[in-house]
């Protein structure tokens, strides 16, 4: 058994793109985890879209042996989590099975949203903190002020910051001596019944669920039969073993180290994030505090782009299922789109990436559409209805009133570009909260309508600051709103995917936009076709596509005007009669275009 405190558990919190998973990558080659024949670069990023757009999705662990300056050998856990505030559930859990934490900050941006939520959430988590500045080869960095920068808006005494450049390989040697002599070494007892935190798990095609623990007291070990407390289901362990970043088959693992262990476990839904896991026969007296199911925020609907392939989409939808318990969907059918699925997501990034993955690994094209949030609905007759589809809104009469979910958003962004960030939340109504400075930069804390952050506002964010600002959130809770259910209407025919719910206030300038896009969207018809924006019977916006036209009286050359003047009403009449039994088809990238309104 390794001595507990020659263990060291960590794992590296910073923003995106600061240099996270290259710091990772250079501990592994210093410790000769991997020759380096074997190294890539991000090499705990096993999926291609991880290592396209520099985020990590997946939560990673890995073990180091290293023989520290004191002569003895240590043993550090890595666990290398996502920064993305779509997966702060598994963040905060990563974090509560480690004791330290690195905070990486890039020597030239400095402090970002993401650093901010992260570190906060290792501090509430009682861990020691050791503040790393990456990138200082770079020309533009500026360590001093960096330093000065954690201290103002952390609150971290950073005086013994390391600066190191993860891509080179300086200072690393330092990062490794400060995790053995700074961080603090686990406590558990060996005798005590076992007691382990899940800490993350996917699927495996041949072993069935892999799940990833970090032993808190007792021993697990091959062959014990164990239970997980959330759901009482009992398994039997048929394999053990560490991450070195190879699999390593072990008999069994000790109070304070994390590894992972199969169990014929079938589904990932099986086996929740932050679960505590317990001898089956001797459990332990109490499961661990702070677990709480995986919540979907943001909804949206997956429709194949080729009506044939919906089958190839429901099996992609199983397999992705199988891998993230945290996506749900089930099936729904659309007048204008045809089958398709209600999918939900833990936030917008989480959405973007099931979807990629969608296209890219199985060969589905997709339309989606306007993702929305979950609504709460009091009807006059005392019931409540949770509203995931637009579509299903039941009649207005029969509401009371309706409740929409608010976040509390932390902006920062350069002093340049305030005035336009302030003048974008203004507008999606939000309420400021706060707003502190740290040096030349501002940071703004507002409260927001999910319903207005999930239509583009982080587009919209990063164009008026010009790609500067960076942006984090947490729920807040339900507020009452004065919301309204907005149907575009297509020759007097409702489109059912293109309905929204709004604010009633941003109704018509919604309504207004949508209008004028389909109107150039739509192809034109031999007949004058309306596209109107309605809440209920009331009219908002409305459009109109000019027909097509055949120039009827191009045979008659000369003679009375009574000529034309028949030929013209006989044409008038046909498209009359026409308007009435006429059908108007809207191409599937007119949906699309319409989809990805951007307000202008």
């Amino acid at each position: 058994m390794t001595d507990p405190t020659h263990i060291r558990n960590f794992s590296i919190i910073a923003h995106i793109d600061h240099g996270k998973s290259t710091l990772a990558d250079r501990l592994i080659q210093v410790t000769g985890g991997l020759t380096d024949r074997e190294m890539k670069e991000q090499v705990l990023d096993n999926m291609e879209l991880e290592r396209e757009r520099g985020i990590t999705i997946k939560a990673q662990t890995v073990r180091l042996d290293y023989k520290a300056a004191d002569g003895e050998s240590y043993q550090l856990n890595l666990i290398d989590t996502p920064g993305h505030v779509d997966f702060a559930y598994e963040v905060n859990r990563s974090l509560a099975a480690v004791e330290g934490s690195l905070l990486v900050v890039d020597a030239s941006q400095g402090v970002e949203a993401q650093t901010l939520a992260n570190v906060y959430q290792a501090i509430g988590n009682d861990h020691e903190i050791v503040p790393v500045i990456n990138k200082i080869d770079l020309p533009a960095a500026e360590p001093d002020r960096i330093r000065t920068q954690i201290e103002d808006v952390i609150g971290l005494d950073a005086s013994d910051a390391l600066e190191i450049s993860a891509k080179t390989g300086i200072g690393i040697h330092d990062v490794l001596e400060a995790i053995v002599t700074r961080l603090p070494s686990p406590k558990g007892e060996l005798e005590a019944p076992l007691k382990a935190m899940l800490v993350d798990s996917w699927y495996d095609a041949y072993l069935g669920v892999v799940v990833l623990v970090r032993i808190i007291d007792g021993q697990l070990r091959k062959g014990q039969r164990i239970k997980l407390m959330s759901t009482d289901a009992n398994y039997l362990v048929d394999r053990v073993g560490i991450f070195r970043p190879k699999q390593e088959m072990l008999d069994k693992l000790d109070p304070g180290e994390i590894g992972f262990f199969t169990a014929a476990i079938k589904q990932v839904a099986d086996t929740r994030v932050g679960d505590t896991v317990t001898d089956e026969k001797k459990p332990c007296s109490q499961a661990l505090p702070g677990f709480q199911p995986a919540q979907p925020v943001v909804f949206a609907g997956f429709f194949p782009l080729d009506n044939a392939e919906f089958e190839d989409l429901r099996e992609a939808m199983a397999k992705l299922r199988l891998n993230d318990a945290s996506f749900v969907y089930e099936m729904e059918t659309s007048a204008a789109l045809g089958f398709g699925f209600r999918c939900g997501f833990l936030g917008l990034l989480h959405l973007e990436i099931i979807r990629e993955r969608i296209e890219r690994e199985f060969n589905v094209e997709l339309i989606t559409t306007a993702p929305s949030v979950i609504y709460h609905i009091y009807m006059n007759d005392g019931s409540t209805i949770e509203l995931h589809n637009p579509v299903d809104m039941p009649d207005i009469v029969k509401i009371d009133h309706m409740d929409e979910p608010w976040i509390t958003a932390t902006i920062l962004v350069p002093d340049d570009y305030l005035g336009a960030v302030l003048k974008l939340c203004e507008d999606r109504r939000g309420r400021q909260k706060e707003l502190t400075y740290a040096g030349t930069r501002a940071m703004l804390v507002y409260e927001l309508p999910l319903n207005e952050v999930v239509f583009d506002f982080y587009d919209r964010l990063k164009s008026v600051s010009r790609g500067y600002a960076s942006f984090d959130y947490q729920m807040l809770g339900y507020e009452q709103g004065d919301l309204v259910k907005m149907q575009i209407l297509v020759n007097a025919e409702p489109v059912d995917a293109l309905s929204v719910i709004v604010h009633r206030g941003r109704s018509e300038q919604r309504g207004r936009v949508m209008c004028e896009k389909l109107k150039d969207l739509i192809p034109r018809h031999l007949f004058k076709i309306p596209v109107q924006a309605a809440i209920g019977g009331k009219i908002i916006a409305r459009e109109t596509i000019s027909a097509l036209r055949k120039d009827v009286t191009a045979k008659c050359y000369g003679g009375d005007i009574t000529r034309k003047r028949k030929l013209l009403d006989k044409q008038k009449e046909g498209k009359r009669k026409m308007r009435q039994f006429g059908k108007v088809d809207i191409p599937q990238d007119a949906f699309i275009a319409a989809l990805k309104m951007e307000e202008n």
